[in-house]
């Protein structure tokens, strides 16, 4: 059994990560409110109370071997000691495919891009939307997907062939100068193309990107391949930002280190299961699939994403409207009603939904933050229509 001597909030996070819950599926198995929850994340250092210990105490000593050993491995790593592992893990050659999405507000303006558009079928929050070519010259696969409620979404999918996770890092952030910047000018020729009068408004450009990796080809096991998937999915660890225009590694064996304390990132989510592993983050998601033909297909990561992330753009122009003093007005179809269905569709369970599916949608909801988002658009829209 695993002794905690003291628990305080970094270790109370550390427990719920391993045990792959989402913040309110945490506070519901400890019997507490999230709000608790909430608190450890701005607060790590709060020490916990003596009853709340032994809440925390009880809930690891039901936990699986398994989450027990990663609670162990990861605790001992974030205070700096030593930890016994059979896995000996270090940076290696890998093969991933990268897929990035960078969606764009349009609102009105995606008009004449909509109607050029081939339908496709509504995704796990029921968008309407159809797609386009991207067009994209390097990438090997690239779609424009439209949404009916003003979005555009660009998918950008890429093989990449690297030596190390450190390589992979700085091509990401290279993308992060290169990518936003062509998107704009794609969308610009595009929406000159399609509409018969001059497109009106701000330059169309996205406000953030964010990345999915399959993990392919790589030699790692056990904890190695976690240090590596959590290395995926948060990047920034790996690489110097302080020059936006020139990303570089950090100082040799960064990554070594990584892989040797098996570094994890605290607010990261895993999921899976045992035929697929997989980690959710604030800026990306990296999945790994064993074995294939059993398990959880990418297409339905890449598709709940696509959802996500114009969901993310849309509530994301109404909290902005608030922000700059004005009261948010959308088209009546695109409402506080219409978020709330996209918000129920993504947040409840199907009765055919596998368990490995719905740990993947729990943890990209809780880590993406977009039900708080969504709520807090709605909320708006509905305090301005009343």
């Amino acid at each position: 059994m695993i002794a905690v001597e003291k628990w305080t909030g970094e270790e109370a996070l550390l427990l719920r990560s391993v045990m792959r819950l989402s913040v309110r599926a945490f506070a519901a198995n400890l019997g507490i409110s999230p709000r608790s929850v909430s608190y450890w994340q701005k607060n790590r250092d709060a020490v916990c109370r003596p009853a709340m210990a032994q809440i925390l105490d009880l809930t690891l000593s039901k936990c699986s071997p398994e989450e027990q050993e990663a609670f162990r491995v990861r605790l001992a790593a974030l205070r700096g000691e030593p930890t016994a592992t059979n896995d000996v893990a270090r940076p290696s050659p890998c093969s991933v495919v990268s897929h990035t999405f960078l969606p764009v507000y349009l609102g009105e303006r995606i008009a004449p891009l909509f109607a050029a558009g081939l339908p496709r079928a509504a995704g796990p929050g029921g968008l309407e939307q159809r797609v386009l070519p991207a067009g994209h010259r390097l990438a090997h696969a690239s779609t424009l997907h439209l949404y009916s409620c003003g979005v555009a979404v660009v998918h950008l999918e890429e093989l990449k062939h690297v030596d190390n996770l450190t390589e992979l890092a700085v091509w990401r952030y290279g993308n992060y100068q290169r990518e936003p910047a062509w998107v704009s000018d794609r969308l610009s020729l595009l929406l000159a193309q399609h509409s018969q009068a001059p497109a009106a408004g701000p330059s169309p450009t996205p406000q953030y990107m964010l990345s999915a990796y399959e993990l392919r080809e790589h030699s790692w096991t056990g904890a190695g391949l976690d240090t590596a998937l959590q290395l995926l999915t948060t990047p920034s660890v790996l690489v110097d930002r302080q020059n936006p225009a020139n990303v570089v590694p950090l100082r040799p064996g960064m990554e070594d280190a990584k892989f040797r304390d098996g570094w994890t990132h605290p607010e990261a989510l895993q999921f899976g299961g045992g035929v697929s592993r997989g980690v959710a983050g604030w800026s990306g998601v990296a999945y790994h699939p064993q074995p294939h033909e059993r398990a959880l297909p990418m297409q339905q990561i890449i598709s709940l994403e696509l959802d996500v992330q114009a969901l993310w753009a849309l509530s994301a122009y109404v909290l902005h409207m608030i922000e700059d003093g004005h009261d948010p007005v959308m088209p009546s179809e695109y409402g506080w009603r219409y978020l709330r269905s996209a918000y129920f569709r993504l947040t409840t369970a199907r009765p055919t939904e596998s368990a490995q599916h719905r740990t993947m949608r729990e943890a990209i909801l809780a880590t993406s933050e977009l039900p708080d988002r969504l709520r807090a658009a709605q909320d708006a829209l509905r305090d301005t229509n009343s």
